[in-house]
């Protein structure tokens, strides 16, 4: 399937650290890199890549830090 290589990490998804200022996390996809994406897009983006993946296997989905935590989603109306 995807093979690992020697710099990269051990898991087959690494779910980043967020900010404030925006509704999605940067997910590192094994044998693609790193995407943006929503928490609604997580898990059918990863199982598009990985369909057997146990989401909640931390030596498969490693969350940096807020375990299953996600920002608030931006809106325009916030500003200011």
């Amino acid at each position: 399937m995807h093979a690992r290589t020697p710099d990269e990490p051990p898991y087959r998804v690494v779910v980043g650290s967020f900010g404030d200022d925006h509704g999605y996390r940067l997910v590192w996809l094994r044998g693609v890199g790193w995407e943006p994406l929503t928490e609604e897009e997580l898990e059918p983006r990863v199982r598009e890549l990985f369909p057997d993946i146990d989401m909640t296997d931390p030596q498969q989905v490693h969350w940096v830090d807020r375990e299953e935590s996600w920002p608030a989603a931006w809106h325009e109306d916030d500003e200011g």
